[in-house]
């Protein structure tokens, strides 16, 4: 077969603003009643701000607050040199300019640990502490026990002068409205057991689980805030999916365990890696995005607790779903 990757776009895109104006009169999304009642008592420690208010002498006072944000391998000189660093004060000005007083992230938050007591009574509500962490976008959340520290200076706008030596499309995920989906990632990849299942499928289901972990528990989240993409990229991997799919099929990609699959279709890239001439008009990390709807098929049609489906085995959840996309 010849595998196009317009997949008639152009006659798509003519449909599209009929698309947005359906999704857009769609019913807004609503919070369960019982959900809203959940107590939540949230302790957010703006450290970034406290170290960029802090004088030399405030050092010592600082590490015995805060014991675990200063490493004993390093030594204080490190800490005195970052405090009168001109870069770090550019950083923390800028968080303060992107962020304010983070009142918006801190009742966005609120509702997520909502959604997690609610869901998993046993795991803790944490204490969160805001940093600046040098623009270390690979661990801009972490978790740590009873503890989430979220490096403020990774959401500073994807085009902002800090990002300027950054790949472009790790700068995209660079933006604040996605914060509150990395803090509900972090905890998906804590819930959900990824196993041993190494093929293809099993991978995308996974990642889907995860994608549906934040369908739960940010349900007023758009879905390109949960995947990380434009409004673009998402409409195109609507537009496509039937082929998408078609292409795995055909090409007898699920149970494969070949690992090239991964940086071609699952791991942050540009874009997807079809082998096509036309693979930069795809948004990368589609086999998520597939395996995403894959789940939400199978919630759709089976109706067990949510619990339960995050501790499915692939599989199951494949055969289970009769997912079947749209032409």
């Amino acid at each position: 077969m010849t595998f196009k990757f317009v997949f008639d776009l152009l006659k798509r895109l003519a449909f599209l603003p009929l698309i947005l104006l359906l999704v857009n009169c769609t019913e807004e999304p609503k919070i369960n009643a019982d959900i809203e009642k959940v107590a939540v008592d949230l302790e957010v420690i703006r450290f970034d701000r406290e170290f960029a208010e802090a004088s030399l002498q405030d050092l010592p006072a600082l590490k015995f607050k805060y014991p675990y944000l200063f490493p004993e391998q390093y030594q204080d000189s490190i800490w005195e040199l970052k405090m009168q660093d001109s870069l770090q004060r550019a950083l923390l000005k800028e968080i303060d300019a992107t962020f304010g007083d983070f009142s918006e992230q801190q009742k966005d938050l609120e509702l997520l640990f909502k959604h997690l007591v609610y869901y998993f009574p046993r795991i803790p509500v944490p204490k969160i502490i805001t940093v600046s962490s040098d623009v270390d976008y690979v661990n801009r959340i972490i978790l740590a026990d009873t503890l989430v520290l979220i490096g403020l200076d990774n959401y500073l706008g994807k085009d902002h002068r800090f990002y300027s030596r950054i790949d472009r499309y790790i700068a995209a995920g660079l933006e604040k409205e996605y914060l509150i989906s990395d803090v509900a990632g972090t905890y998906a990849k804590k819930v959900i057991n990824f196993g041993r299942d190494r093929t293809f499928l099993g991978q995308m289901i996974s990642y889907g689980k995860e994608l549906y972990f934040k369908d739960m528990l940010l349900p007023l989240a758009s879905d390109e805030e949960k995947i990380g993409y434009t409004s673009e990229q998402l409409q195109w991997a609507r537009a496509n999916e039937e082929q998408i799919w078609r292409y795995f099929i055909e090409r007898e990609l699920l149970y494969s365990t070949d690992r090239k699959l991964g940086p071609r279709f699952l791991d942050p890239a540009p874009f997807s890696k079809f082998r096509l001439e036309l693979d930069n008009e795809s948004p990368g990390r589609l086999g998520r995005y597939v395996g995403w709807q894959i789940v939400r098929a199978f919630a759709d049609n089976n109706k067990i607790p949510f619990q339960e489906l995050l501790a499915l085995p692939a599989e199951e959840i494949f055969k289970r779903s009769n997912y079947k996309p749209k032409k």
